[in-house]
């Protein structure tokens, strides 16, 4: 994306798909009977199609839950990596020493891993292959 819009234009510069909602319509056949549904992408102060764009058919609106995700939002994401949550699910989390370049554990309570991980002897192990 841009970081700047030129002054002269009113609006941003970027592929009409981002900005503009998609629509679902439903196309009505001749004897009655749904036909083919599909997306649309339009402004919303723009009118309802009346018609297929193909076919001419009448066509309906078809309303449905807009996709937005809350699973993988930023507070979700947050949520999940609490201490507390952390410890839950048997995790173990170490934040680096920006000093010393270790890494302390701040959550976890299995005996087995240490307080401190100094991470050039880490590097060390792996490249041994010890773990």
């Amino acid at each position: 994306m841009p970081s700047r819009i030129p002054s002269h234009l009113p609006y941003p510069i970027f592929p009409i798909p981002f900005f503009m909602p998609t629509y679902v319509y439903q196309e009505i056949l001749p004897d009655g009977s749904d036909g083919e549904a599909f997306e649309y992408i339009q402004r919303m102060a723009d009118e309802p199609l009346k018609t297929h764009p193909k076919t001419g058919n009448p066509v309906r609106k078809v309303f449905h839950s807009p996709n937005v995700s809350s699973q993988y939002t930023e507070g979700a994401t947050k949520s999940k990596l609490t201490d507390r949550n952390i410890e839950k699910h048997g995790f173990t989390r170490y934040e680096k020493d920006k000093v010393t370049g270790r890494y302390h554990k701040t959550a976890g309570k299995d005996k087995r891993a240490p307080d401190v991980v100094d991470a050039n002897k880490l590097k060390e192990i792996q490249k041994n292959g010890l773990v």
